[in-house]
């Protein structure tokens, strides 16, 4: 009987550590998942950035910046 009862709690233990470690799996990768996809956002704001300041310089250097415009008048 004891062996029974042994066997039982082996199993039962086994059982309960195999569905932690599934639900933690999956938590983590949708975690993973969730990183990778603001990651991805945040690329994509800063190569918008990127391309607004080198919009700005271009006209800054042009000369057709508006505020470059208000400055030449002021001088």
């Amino acid at each position: 009987m004891k062996k029974i009862t042994f066997t039982m709690a082996i199993i039962a233990i086994s059982l309960t550590t195999y569905s932690c470690r599934e639900t933690t799996g999956d938590k983590a990768e949708e975690a993973i998942e969730a990183a990778a996809e603001d990651t991805e956002d945040n690329l994509e704001e800063a190569g918008e950035a990127i391309e607004n300041v080198g919009e700005e310089i271009e006209e800054e250097v042009q000369g057709t910046d508006d505020r470059n415009g208000d400055n030449d008048t002021q001088k």
